[in-house]
């Protein structure tokens, strides 16, 4: 399908974009960035701009410049009101596939953003983090810079987040601490009461060995994470 743009986005050079997109009205997407299909960039959005980095060039992608490192984005993403997503200063900034960002949150220069993320209203992700597959920033959260997100992680509403958080940890307050598990996001990727109780047993340490009959999605996260 035919790429929906509104007539006052500014879309500039070097931007790619599959099929399928919705683009509203003011959103600013400058190159190099490159947008897959079926994702929905709502009014006042801004990606691809340059990194908030003394060093880097502030080019002006509006009137064609483009810098070194843009923006990559997967699929079906949604992306609402006045969000803003930055270039990298030596990589790309990435968004996986599936992710919700709500009005005002924020993506900072370098993050790599894995799928099913959701960023809650005003949630801020600083540059070179990492948020992995199915974490949760609540509202008014800030993680600070070159910070792991563990996989289905929740982050509380205004927690400060600066050092690692483990996957499917529940964090509040600031500086945010570990108050316990995500039990509904592992109910969520199918943990009946059992598994979910057996997985939060390993997750905070009490066994070694992921438990047997944990769903593969959890089960790959929770390897790749160990082995990373």
């Amino acid at each position: 399908m035919a790429n929906r743009i509104h007539p006052t986005a500014i879309i500039g050079d070097g931007v790619e974009l599959g099929e399928d997109n919705v683009i509203g009205p003011h959103a600013v997407i400058l190159g190099p960035t490159r947008i897959g299909d079926g994702n929905w960039i709502g009014p006042g959005a801004v990606i691809g701009t340059p990194p908030e980095n003394r060093g880097t060039p502030h080019v002006v992608g509006w009137e064609g410049e483009q810098g070194e490192f843009g923006v990559v984005i997967g699929d079906r993403n949604r992306f609402r009101e006045h969000i803003s997503i930055h270039g990298g200063t030596h990589r790309a900034t990435r968004v996986g596939d599936d992710c919700f960002f709500l009005v005002y949150s924020h993506i900072g220069h370098d993050v790599r953003v894995d799928d099913n993320v959701t960023l809650a209203p005003s949630a801020r992700v600083a540059g070179h983090n990492h948020v992995w597959s199915y974490a949760n920033i609540g509202m008014s959260a800030a993680v600070h810079q070159q910070v792991d997100i563990g996989p289905g992680a929740m982050i509380g509403m205004s927690a400060a987040v600066r050092k690692v958080v483990k996957p499917f940890t529940t964090c509040v307050g600031n500086p945010a601490k570990a108050v316990g598990i995500n039990t509904v996001g592992l109910s969520r990727l199918g943990c009946d009461e059992a598994t979910v109780e057996a997985v939060s047993d390993y997750l905070m340490g009490g066994t070694s060995e992921l438990p047997a009959g944990v769903p593969e999605v959890l089960a790959s996260l929770l390897k790749e994470w160990a082995g990373a």
